[in-house]
């Protein structure tokens, strides 16, 4: 659970990377309906067992969490930062990923990709 009174180090879409390293931690349902197409997928009830896959992504620059509004990403990334990653929450989640216009890939045949 977040302490309210700690930082969780976040940023919004709009200043993200080009390119970010992106870790998405909702559900597999919601991953299936829209999500960015650059995004490592890990449901956040399976990421302390999962960390091994995060060794995969670059490690040039911080790893922006992101869920459907930034609840779930908040927890994720202090987490994350607490064993060692930096991490940085995305303000809004995929929500702000789509107003923003960025793209939406989906994994639902013949389904327009959208953020649950």
């Amino acid at each position: 659970m977040v302490n309210p009174a700690e930082e969780v180090p976040t940023a919004s879409v709009r200043d993200l990377p080009g390119d970010p390293v992106l870790l998405d931690v909702r559900e597999d349902d919601e991953w299936a309906a829209g999500h960015a197409p650059v995004a490592k997928h890990i449901p956040l009830g399976e990421l302390p067992a999962r960390l091994d896959e995060l060794a995969e992504l670059p490690d040039d620059q911080p790893l922006y969490v992101v869920c459907r509004t930034g609840g779930r990403s908040a927890r994720a990334t202090m987490w994350l930062n607490a064993n060692g990653w930096d991490a940085v929450n995305v303000a809004g989640g995929m929500k702000s990923w789509q107003t923003e216009g960025r793209e939406l890939v989906g994994d639902r045949p013949g389904a327009e990709p959208e953020v649950l």
